[in-house]
């Protein structure tokens, strides 16, 4: 049975911007998956106090079998599947020089942050494409969250770097290919986010945002994120694919 409610599935939704994102859609009316390898749980609760539905799945997305068994709860649960927001990502667990980086952190960077979100978008967009014959006026998006490293330079941590420029080069590809279905693709640019992964560089970024690194003098929220990803949702663009839209305080601006 489909359910009256659009559906939206959230990776990476346990914490952070993943979270502040799923509450949002709930807010706006969404029902929300909420896939993370952590418990989502504390998430589906604020989804649901939001007044929607809310369903945890643990798993990894970079594995088949994984994605496979979330996509099938989705389809049991709420029989449709509107809206994919590839949020999971993660930086290297250590700091490196280019010079000395190690295998096993590109390997496990690349498959979290690239190649996990990749083929889940395929798996995704195939059972949207086939939604179209029940529900051919159905708004149906992809938005993938990025971020300013895809174009800035950090050799300390060149495989997160790596990551999101090739996660940026998907959102096209995407984009390109679901467009003759109606389905738009995004993709959200953060800057400097106050979460969890910035938490060990709060002091360094204190200083360089009060200098001005960024011309909005502050630090970005989930909040901030979670806003420009409920406007795709809404289908506020849909004039639109594969979109940058940055969330950065205007970092990318590059003032002199």
């Amino acid at each position: 049975m489909v359910g009256k409610n659009p559906v939206a599935l959230v990776t990476g939704a346990a914490r952070g911007i993943g979270a502040a994102i799923a509450v949002e859609l709930g807010r706006g009316g969404c029902d929300v998956a909420v896939f993370d390898v952590l418990d989502g749980q504390e998430t589906v609760g604020a989804v649901r106090r939001a007044g929607r539905e809310g369903l945890g799945i643990v798993g990894d997305v970079t594995r088949a079998a994984d994605r496979g068994a979330a996509l099938a709860a989705i389809e049991r649960t709420f029989g449709r599947l509107d809206v994919l927001v590839n949020n999971a990502g993660v930086a290297p667990s250590a700091r490196a020089d280019i010079l000395q980086a190690a295998e096993d952190s590109y390997d496990r960077v690349m498959g979290i942050n690239v190649k996990g979100p990749y083929f889940l978008t395929q798996a995704v967009a195939n059972w949207m494409i086939r939604q179209r014959a029940q529900r051919a006026e159905a708004w149906m998006c992809i938005v993938n969250i990025s971020s300013i490293s895809a174009y800035t330079a950090s050799p300390s941590r060149g495989e997160y770097c790596l990551s999101k420029a090739a996660f940026s080069m998907a959102t096209k590809l995407w984009a390109a290919r679901l467009a003759e279905y109606g389905i738009g693709v995004y993709e959200i640019r953060p800057g400097i986010v106050a979460t969890d992964m910035t938490a060990s560089v709060k002091e360094r970024y204190d200083t360089l945002i009060a200098a001005g690194l960024t011309p909005i003098r502050r630090w970005g929220q989930p909040a901030d994120v979670a806003a420009a990803v409920a406007a795709c949702v809404r289908g506020e663009l849909k004039f639109s694919t594969g979109e940058v839209i940055n969330v950065d305080g205007g970092f990318h601006l590059r003032t002199l």
